[in-house]
């Protein structure tokens, strides 16, 4: 059989060279777009819900929110395991699907199930939320905020409204979170003191500050029903009336009056201080040994760790202009280091390959044409290895590219062999004929020795044993 595809190889050498050329044109643009990352997709398919319930606790929300969307997630196609978890104003679920399930038509079922859940919870109970889906390794990036200028809620506002509505647009980013965000908030802070002093209660305190703000955060308040402009008719044209909030400031809230039980207004300010706050922080950040803002970068499961970290950097970029006094640190944590490491290293590897083996084979077989096969087996080895990996759906990462190097060694080894004894087998039957079974050529036939003591040491004559 080997003989057979050496031999078909040289007599049809035109079309292997052919052959050759073309796999490494379409190998080259099949793997240029195929997906990188550090390590593979190892964790099954994953849809996560978390539902807010304010003011609940640890087994209310076990018993209110948990237990009834795990009895409407029960039996979806393809589940595997089902895990939740339940906290003080937080229900979590998990669902964990078959290797293989797709991603998007089992969040489109999840979807499906959890619409109809969402009418059985407490009214008070945010409507459930389901997390986007993100990959096995899924942190692409972290990028540090800090500015010697702006306070940390500036620059939370600039990295919410701003920095982060930009690295959602590129291709390939799941979601963007902040560490360390301080929102800027109105609050009003009651003083249960001044409000035991003039009879005001905590409820006639939130529902003076709703009405006032046509908020509607409060579910039976008047203002819960948003209220329609409607519009005014003229000669020319018909104008629509917009409803203008007068309060745009804590010092202006603070003049509006609360009504008591007992009919007197007394002013918000009078009960409470009016402040501009910020939310409880869960977490915080450092940034270069002083506070700052840490966003992290979160990538889908199919998206390309290079292309996004890149699109990430090019979107700095072209914000960084527009936001003086902010300093953008994007080396933090950074994968896609690793991996452009990685393939320079694979580069370099192949690189000093092909120039040792072309020294040796020149060196030892004379003959440029040897070194040029040898080294031209070397990258139609990798592709193909690589079309493979393609056709099997996997991703360029760590594993493979360390699988690669190791299988350096034996490609080299064996076009080095190969190649030699292919020519050392053309030089032979260029001599001289070859046997048609095991590829030897017969010993030569020896005179006698005059003297009748035999063959020279080391010689045997034909037909004899050694």
């Amino acid at each position: 059989m080997i003989r057979w595809i050496i031999g078909s190889s040289l007599r049809f050498r035109f079309l292997i060279v052919a052959g050759a050329a073309a796999m490494m044109v379409f190998g080259y643009g099949q793997l240029k777009d195929m997906p990188v990352d550090v390590f593979p997709e190892f964790a099954p398919p994953r849809v996560e819900i978390q539902t807010p319930s304010l003011g609940l606790s640890s087994t209310e929300v076990e018993a209110l929110v948990t237990i009834p969307l795990e009895q409407a997630l029960q039996g979806v196609p393809d589940l595997d395991v089902l895990r939740s978890k339940s906290v003080e104003q937080l229900s979590s679920i998990e669902l964990l699907f078959k290797p293989g399930t797709d991603i998007l038509k089992a969040r489109q079922l999840v979807a499906e199930r959890m619409a109809a859940a969402t009418a059985t919870l407490p009214t008070w109970s945010a409507p459930p939320v389901m997390l986007q889906p993100l990959s096995a390794t899924s942190r692409t990036m972290k990028i540090g905020l800090s500015s010697s200028k702006l306070s940390t809620i500036d620059l939370s506002m600039i990295a919410y409204w701003t920095i982060r509505t930009r690295l959602l647009r590129v291709p390939g980013v799941a979601n963007v979170p902040i560490w360390g965000e301080r929102i800027r908030l109105y609050t009003v802070q009651a003083d249960p003191v001044r409000m035991v002093e003039r009879g005001v209660a905590l409820s006639e305190v939130m529902e003076s500050t709703a009405d006032a703000l046509d908020d509607g955060l409060l579910r039976f308040a008047d203002s819960a029903p948003v209220p329609k402009g409607g519009f005014i008719d003229t000669p020319n044209q018909r104008i629509a009336i917009r409803h203008v909030l007068p309060i745009v400031s804590p010092s202006l809230l603070s003049e509006v009056p609360v009504q008591t039980k007992s009919g007197d207004f007394i002013r918000m300010g009078d009960v409470a201080d009016l402040v501009e706050s910020e939310p409880q922080l869960s977490g915080d950040a450092v940034i270069n040994g002083g506070p700052g803002l840490m966003l992290i970068v979160e990538k889908l499961p199919w998206a390309n760790t290079l292309d996004v970290t890149r699109g990430v950097e090019e979107a700095l970029a072209e914000l960084e202009p527009g936001l003086p006094g902010v300093e953008i640190d994007a080396s933090i944590f950074r994968p896609a280091t690793f991996v452009e490491n990685a393939i320079h290293n694979l580069g370099t590897s192949l690189l000093l390959g092909v120039l040792l083996m072309i020294f040796v084979l020149g060196a030892f077989l004379f003959e440029w044409r040897t070194a040029l096969i040898s080294s031209v087996t070397i990258p139609i080895s990798l592709v193909a290895a690589g079309l493979v990996l393609r056709a099997t759906g996997a991703t360029i990462n760590t594993m493979i590219l360390a699988g690669f190097v190791i299988a350096l060694g034996a490609v080299i080894d064996d076009a080095i062999v190969d190649i030699e004894n292919i020519v050392r087998r053309l030089r032979e039957a260029r001599t001289g004929p070859v046997h048609p079974r095991d590829g030897r050529r017969p010993r030569p036939v020896l005179p006698p020795d005059p003297v009748g003591r035999g063959p020279p040491a080391g010689l045997t004559p034909r037909g004899s044993r050694q």
